[in-house]
Formats: structure tokens, sequence, C-alpha cells
């Protein structure tokens, strides 16, 4: 790994950076996505932001290595805390991290993101959880992509501000947020195997629940198994 050779999955990211873009990338880790996107004459100028000590000085050497500290500042702080009020940031990048903790990171920052306008996420688990935020806040998805990278599966979110629930006709809301509605109308091979995986594995879920004698009434996560499963359905043949 190195910033002009990145993960298949950073790659991905990279690709939807906008032309000459001024993009903070949180959770910046090593800066490679932000030196990648420079050194490809994509991105303009970048803040890569870190919140621990380690990741944000591993990204200072590389911005350093790199001779970029003219156009990558990288800044040690929460989330959208290392923007400051009123910079101009038209990008955001947050790969790497689950989807509850990107969700609450654009909530705590929502203040700055009034210029922004471009959200690319890529959460290693629970995308649901950032979709219903995008839809909640104006934000519309305009592009989804699925891939797998050395037996993991991962999907990035492109977002921009519009018709938050339009990419939503195709099938049922609550099926379009947990698999996602443009994934969904796409079905690709990567997007089968992962929510064939799932169903199979909350099936088996639901028959050691059975056997301990629980009931779909009485029990939570019965129940919520049992939900997923039929919006698994209702997109995939099973």
């Amino acid at each position: 790994m190195n910033e002009l050779k990145l993960s298949k999955r950073l790659e991905t990211v990279a690709s939807y950076v906008p032309k000459d873009a001024i993009f903070a990338d949180i959770g910046s880790d090593h800066a490679y996505l932000p030196c990648y996107s420079i050194l490809q004459g994509k991105a303009k100028a970048a803040i890569a932001g870190e919140i621990t000590d380690g990741p944000y000085l591993s990204a200072k050497n590389q911005v350093m290595k790199c001779n970029l500290t003219n156009v990558i500042s990288v800044r040690q702080g929460d989330g959208l805390s290392v923007i400051e009020d009123g910079e101009s940031v038209d990008c955001i990048t947050i790969a790497g991290m689950g989807g509850a903790l990107i969700k609450k990171i654009l909530e705590e920052g929502k203040s700055k993101l009034t210029g922004v306008t471009r959200l690319i996420l890529q959460p290693n688990i629970h995308a649901h959880y950032i979709r219903e935020w995008l839809v909640d806040n104006g934000w519309e998805l305009i592009e989804e992509e699925i891939l797998e990278e050395d037996d993991k599966l991962y999907e990035v979110l492109v977002a921009e501000k519009g018709e938050a629930k339009r990419p939503y006709d195709h099938y049922s809301y609550e099926a379009g947020l947990l698999l996602g509605p443009i994934l969904a109308k796409e079905k690709s091979e990567t997007f089968q195997k992962k929510w064939t995986g799932e169903y199979h594995h909350w099936k088996s879920i639901i028959a050691k629940l059975e056997e301990a004698g629980h009931t779909y009434e009485k029990n939570e996560k019965y129940q919520e198994i049992i939900k997923q499963m039929k919006l698994v359905e209702e997109v995939l043949s099973i």
C-alpha cells in the first residue's frame, strides 16, 4: 500500500472525489486517500483529519514524504471538528468505520456541511444507519457500489443534496434502507452473495431460537430477524 496504489476499497472511494475538489478525509489514517487524489490530479487540496496520535503522525509523515504539505493540511480532532467554521470544503470522505459511527460524525458535524456538495461514505457494517440519516437530512443517494476485497464485502455510498427519497422508488422504503436502493436495483453478483449469506445466517439464528422455545410474539430479536429476512425476500428470489 502506498500513495499511488490504493486498496480496491479506497480506490473506489477516490473515484467519486469530484475533479478539483477541496475535500476533507475524516479518519484519514495514513492520509493515503488525500495523497493519492492529489497526485492523480483529481483533487486540488485536502484536509486529513485524525483523532488519535499514531494515525495523525503517520498522516503527517506521509504528506511530508509526498511533498504535499502545501496542499494537504493534516489536523487532529474529532470528526468534522477538523474543518474550520466557514472553511471552503466541497466534499467529505469517511471510510472504514461502522455505519453508526459515520452517522454520529455527520450528525454532530452538521454545521460544517453547509458548503459541502458531496459525501462519499464507506461503512464497514450497518450502512442502513447512514441511508436513514441521509434521507432525514435531505441528501440524495446518487450512487452506491458494493465490492469484495480480501474476503470482506464493502459498500460505498455517494450522496448530494437533493430529493432524498427519489432513489427509493423500486422496492419498499425499508428494503431500500437495509439493502441499498441502487444496489437492490442493480443486483450485482457481490450484492447477491452478501444478502444470500446474511439471509442464511439469520435462518440459522431463527432455528436456534425456535429450538430454545422462543416464539415470534415474545422475542424482539426473533421479530427483528424475521422482518429483515422478509425485506431480503422482497428483493432477492430466495
